[in-house]
């Protein structure tokens, strides 16, 4: 595993603390890395609807705007989870 040193402001540094107290994660680094996991997997979400933004607004099936496909996309995607 790469092993990296970096430096949090005090209030994060005290979430984390409380984090690893209340036994929810055995260690900052556990939290961390559950905390980036999360953010890639956002990041996928954010990646496959901007794709399936792109290839309605490029179809001219619909005369709806980017907020009506985004939505109807968006609800799409939260019903296969």
């Amino acid at each position: 595993m790469a092993r990296q040193s970096i430096s949090f402001t005090p209030p994060n540094n005290d979430w984390l603390n409380q984090q690893v107290e209340s036994k929810e994660y055995s260690s900052k680094s556990e939290l961390i890395n559950d905390l980036v996991r999360q953010a890639r997997k956002q990041q996928a979400q954010v990646d496959w609807l901007k794709a399936k933004l792109d290839k309605a607004e490029k179809s001219g099936f619909t005369e709806d705007g980017l907020l009506e496909i985004m939505a109807r996309s968006k609800a799409r995607f939260n019903a296969k989870l």
